[in-house]
């Protein structure tokens, strides 16, 4: 270990007095590359000291007169990185947050002050950029851009993040500056091609990790199946939420510190009560169990501990007050917090140091994220253990059957498409009204602005002059982009009772999720929707604490645009290209919470919405199928089983949520005169997912026949061919039907 000469002599003695005396290879490696100011990607594992490589640089750029911006997807994240730097007491170094949590009244002495502002991609696109005049000293002192856990950045939040950090670089050449962008990762795939796809600039990667480990053990935990029934009869497996709270009270009794990632706040907040109320009834029974003491009462001090054990497990998720989060963090490192069941927004680099067991409720959707956050235990170099609980689905059920696809396994490249013109619209606009477009900005932005930007003037969005393209209108530009949503005009949340504004849902997601009798989740709270109002924009919630969650179904219609990729697989052909799609949102089920027993199926009257997207699809020839129907099996079935499973597996193929992507299947096409099976990119324009399965078709689908084999129910169920958002209620489906389909697909 070493420090480069240029480190710092400040930085280099506070971090001696904590026991830092120098740099491992790979972080000297990338903050030399940063100081030279090479733009350069560190991906290596959890706990790997990825902040220290991006540190030494960034202080050396404030002690020298310059700033530097450093963007994260948490605010979690950013804060702790800003307790990180205040504990360092560097006087030059004036470092502050500037997100939601930052109240006005500070707002403009960082723009004045701050040289090491911390910020993320929402405030950026909304604040920072359109008021750049505000920032102009920050921006032209501008030296060092530190995007950090940037494999968060995938799918369309990702193409938009990609499209922010073209427009950064457009303001900061206004200024005359050219920053460096340092990138940290956990381990990722092709690092250096990711970060050119999501900056637009020539990458260096780092990616040997020479930090010490500590072991980690894996367990993978399937919950038993139940007495319950679902559709169809099939088997219905305890739920991960249970198992994970019934988990985390006996490793916090056992005095392990230990932190569970659920995938919902609503899961989070769930596991938090179940757990505590099992510690409850633990240490009111032993309580109960304690002999009377006798003097000098040596057991006096038990009582009071025993009643304190509930109170040592809490949940941890966004939406929580900052102070509130902030409290929680200093428990968890302090011991006082044994147990915190948290959403995923603890898995980014927050320093919970000294955890000993990691929970993880169900597939979190990415072998990036699983080795995150285990990696989230034994981050002091201690062994650790961590355990992923399987939910009832067919990836994770794949998975806990065969760990192969886990272990030694690089994890997937990470999907983004900046090029989608859905998402490079609204950012060009956004762009036109920060600095009006020139020709010569045109290559920041991609291959196919010039064509986007024709469409905007041609849509009134934008007037071409002979200086360039401006925006004209009186709204702002940024209102055009959600980048965390799907776009389109949101949906205002507003409870009935108080008219108090609760939040906001994108269009294409109000369908499913605040239709009319949804369960919503608000900072804690749970609310009905009353009724859903599109023409106003409004859906009308009320309180309530229901026992269920609500899913939504849809049916949908698919025709084909155009095929602009196909090859021979097997006796079928694959194919990839674009699609247009119709769904509309037909009904939706309620589901126990504790034990997902299924509660009824409530229709809706919702119009249809068409979505213009990619897709994968795969048809057979008729000489096939027609062998199949005289075996027997039902052919719309079996297609239609195949489908739901495929959806299930493309998430360990592509970095996505089986809620991102969809699917349709028919024995018979229109379009295609084939039976086919379709899935495709659940966003407007496509976000890559689709793309990546065309990539991977072979082994993407023999995942899928393998994991619908190896489920030991006998018809089909949640495990293996049965789908939550399935539209039809899950039939017809034919479970030997679509293992013999993708026999004969892949040639077997």
């Amino acid at each position: 270990m070493r420090w480069p000469k240029w480190a710092p002599e400040v930085l280099v003695t506070r971090l001696a007095n904590r026991g830092v005396t120098g740099l491992w290879p790979h972080q000297y490696e990338a903050a030399d590359l940063a100081h030279r100011g090479r733009n350069v990607i560190i991906s290596t594992g959890t706990a790997s000291g990825k902040s220290l490589a991006y540190l030494t640089p960034a202080v050396a750029s404030c002690l020298d007169g310059g700033t530097v911006l450093y963007l994260t997807p948490t605010k979690a994240l950013a804060a702790d990185q800003l307790r990180g730097l205040r504990e360092l007491r560097i006087t030059q170094v004036r470092a502050a947050s500037f997100d939601g949590d930052t109240p006005f009244e500070e707002r403009t002495w960082v723009r004045q002050h701050a040289n090491y502002v911390l910020t993320n991609p929402d405030m950026l696109h909304r604040s920072v950029l359109p008021r750049h005049s505000q920032w102009s000293s920050f921006f032209r002192r501008l030296r060092l851009v530190v995007v950090d856990e940037c494999h968060g950045y995938r799918g369309v939040f990702g193409s938009h993040v990609a499209q922010i950090l073209r427009r950064l670089r457009r303001v900061c050449a206004k200024y005359g500056s050219q920053p460096a962008f340092l990138l940290a990762s956990a381990t990722a795939s092709e690092p250096g091609a990711f970060a050119m796809r999501l900056t637009g600039l020539e990458m260096d990667e780092v990616t040997s990790d020479a930090s010490p480990k500590g072991a980690t053990t894996i367990a993978l935990w399937e919950p038993p199946l139940t007495e319950l029934r679902g559709e169809g009869g099939a088997p219905v497996r305890r739920t991960a939420t249970a198992e994970t709270a019934d988990l985390l009270a006996d490793l916090v009794l056992a005095d392990v510190r230990t932190l569970a990632f659920v995938r919902s706040r609503r899961g989070a907040e769930t596991v938090a009560l179940t757990a505590r109320a099992k510690l409850a009834d633990v240490a009111h029974s032993l309580r109960h169990a304690v002999p009377a003491p006798t003097p000098p009462e040596p057991v006096a001090e038990q009582p009071d501990a025993l009643a304190d054990l509930p109170g040592k497990i809490a949940a941890y998720r966004a939406g929580y007050l900052a102070e509130d989060r902030r409290l929680l963090e200093k428990a968890l490192r302090s011991g006082a917090l044994m147990g915190l069941a948290t959403t995923n927004a603890l898995e980014l680099g927050v320093d919970v140091s000294g955890l000993d067991a990691v929970l993880i409720a169900g597939w979190p959707g990415t072998r990036a994220s699983l080795w995150q956050q285990a990696g989230r235990a034994g981050r002091a170099g201690q062994d650790a253990l961590a355990v992923l609980i399987a939910r009832d689905d067919p990836l994770d059920t794949y998975l806990v059957h065969h760990p192969q696809a886990l272990f030694g396994r690089p994890v997937e490249a990470i999907v983004l498409d900046p090029d989608n013109p859905y998402v490079l619209g609204p950012h060009l606009c956004a762009a036109a009204a920060e600095i009006p477009l020139t020709e010569a900005d045109l290559p920041v932005f991609g291959d196919t602005a010039a064509t986007v930007l024709d469409a905007l003037v041609s849509d009134g969005l934008l007037r071409r002059r002979p200086a360039g393209w401006f925006w004209t209108r009186r709204e702002r530009a940024t209102d055009l982009a959600d980048i965390r949503g799907g776009g389109g005009a949101p949906i205002q949340v507003v409870e009935s009772g108080t008219g108090r504004l609760l939040g906001s849902v994108d269009e294409p997601s109000a369908h499913t999720t605040v239709h009319t009798g949804a369960v919503y989740l608000h900072q804690g709270e749970t609310f009905l929707v009353e009724t859903l109002d599109l023409d106003a924009g409004v859906a009308l919630v009320s309180n309530a604490d229901p026992d269920y969650t609500t899913f939504a179904r849809d049916v949908t219609d698919i025709s084909v645009l155009a095929s602009s990729r196909s090859h021979d697989l097997g006796p079928g052909r694959l194919h990839f290209g674009e699609v247009e799609v119709t769904r509309q949102v037909v009904s939706y089920l309620k589901r126990r919470v504790q034990s997902g027993e299924m509660l009824g199926d409530e229709p809706l009257d919702l119009p249809p919405r068409t979505l213009r997207t990619r897709a994968v699809w795969w048809t057979l020839p008729a000489s096939q199928v027609a062998a199949l129907a005289e075996e027997g099996f039902d052919l719309g079935g079996a297609a239609h089983a195949a489908e739901h499973a495929s959806i299930g597996l493309l998430p360990l193929f592509a970095t996505c949520d089986r809620w991102d992507i969809g699917g349709v299947s028919t024995e018979l096409h229109a379009d295609t005169g084939l039976l086919t099976v379709f899935v495709y990119d659940g966003h407007e324009g496509g976000a890559g997912f689709a793309e990546r399965g065309y990539a991977r078709a072979s082994d993407w689908l023999t995942a899928t026949r393998e994991a619908i084999a190896s489920c030991e129910c006998e018809r089909g169920c949640p495990s293996c061919i049965q789908s939550p958002k399935c539209g039809n209620g899950n039939e017809p489906l034919d479970k030997r039907g679509a293992i013999r389909l993708l026999d004969i697909l892949l040639d077997a």
